[in-house]
């Protein structure tokens, strides 16, 4: 217990606090038992650590990664009634997914221990959301994604700005006033910007760390699935990453991969569940994610460099990268007309010579330019959605 305390505590002193991200303000920290939840490496652990320095005591408060040699002869109801006898009010739990049955315990920890707030992490998305059901309503569930174009800037280039609503950046209101060129670090974005450990000097072996993880051991434990399934599904999104925008045919699909086409639906939920693809669906489901699925896009561009490599296509960097963005604001489905839908506007995007004809028909469209600085009319650049959150 003592060295728990004793790491929680360096971690907290190493924490950089001056930047913060998107969902710092969006989460009910009040709340007796939350989740956040994200793809590994978006910086979950990094949110709670700065909210325990800038709001917390730490005399009451406690964080531990649920991979802890401690939880080897001892369980996480241990911990919370050790923690509570001391007087513990607040504790935070890292990756819980690693740790076996933990919703149930989380379940009797909120009913045993009314005076402990309990909050947790967890990088497989895909546990995380089949445990909730036995926490009922007791924890609401908080989604993080990477940076987006404007964290970017302020995290690693000091470029404050604030948040554009869509409205805004349709309006062209969207200004970049301490950049006067955004072009240049907007490509260095899109090849390594997304994920906050991206200045790193082995970012590219990390990333592939982060891939590795989820596809060949996250993926295959919530599916019972053998480690040499999990390599195919790492197929499927090399796959992808070269691809123009992929139009998914299953059986095609399939066949090349290697695997049942009963299956293929399911193991790509699980790919997108664990923050590796984005599949866009049609609107026939009336709401979020019930919809056929019209294309299959890597989750954010960093992956499809990461992947794809001199075989990436810029048409698809493109359409990913505004799929990323918008998704976190708003409800984005595939367009017939177009690319994209969102509401009552059609979004078609492309280079600075994309023209207007895939628009015609369209109650509200608007073309999406990479390459260009600044809009007009319907005209709207392709680096302004990324600052949306």
């Amino acid at each position: 217990m003592d060295r728990i305390y004793e790491s929680f505590h360096q971690l907290v002193r190493g924490t950089n606090t001056s930047f913060v991200r998107y969902k710092y303000a969006e989460i009910n920290w009040k709340s007796r038992m939350l989740g956040l939840v994200g793809p590994r490496g978006v910086g979950k652990t990094t949110l709670f650590l700065q909210y325990i320095k800038l709001n917390l005591d730490m005399k009451d408060t406690l964080y531990v990664s649920a991979d802890n040699m401690y939880f080897t002869d001892h369980t996480l109801i241990d911990l919370t009634d050790l923690f509570s006898k001391q007087g513990g009010k607040h504790l935070f739990i890292d990756e819980i997914h690693k740790y076996p049955n933990w919703s149930r315990e989380l379940k009797q920890i909120f009913d045993t221990y009314p005076d402990v707030q309990v909050l947790f992490t967890g990088s497989s998305i895909l546990d995380i959301y089949k445990g909730v059901s036995d926490l009922s309503r007791r924890a609401p569930i908080y989604e993080m994604q990477g940076l987006s174009f404007r964290e970017y800037l302020t995290m690693f280039h000091g470029i404050k700005v604030p948040a554009y609503s869509l409205e805004e950046i349709l309006a062209h209101k969207a200004k970049l006033p301490e950049l006067a060129h955004p072009l240049p670090l907007f490509a260095e974005y899109l090849r390594h910007g997304y994920y906050p450990f991206s200045q790193d000097v082995a970012f590219e072996l990390e990333l592939e760390q982060v891939i590795n993880q989820t596809m060949e051991n996250d993926i295959p434990q919530y599916a019972n699935m053998n480690v040499s399934t999990g390599r195919k599904l790492k197929q499927l999104l090399v796959v992808i990453a070269k691809s123009v925008p992929f139009k998914p045919v299953m059986q095609k699909l399939a066949d090349v991969i290697g695997v049942s086409r009963n299956y293929l639906s399911d193991y790509l939920l699980y790919i997108e569940r664990a923050g590796m693809i984005a599949q866009l669906r049609d609107a026939t489901g009336g709401i979020r994610g019930l919809g056929k699925v019209e294309k299959i896009y890597m989750d954010n561009p960093n992956l499809i460099y990461a992947l794809g490599r001199e075989n990436s296509n810029v048409g698809n960097i493109r359409e990913t990268f505004f799929y990323n963005q918008l998704r976190v604001r708003q409800d984005v489905l595939s367009s017939k007309l177009a690319d994209f839908q969102i509401d009552e506007r059609t979004f078609e995007i492309g280079g600075k010579n994309k023209g207007q004809h895939q628009l015609t028909g369209a109650a509200e469209g608007y073309v999406v330019k990479d390459d260009i600085e600044t809009g007009y009319g319907n005209v709207v650049p392709l680096w302004s959605f990324g600052l949306n959150y």
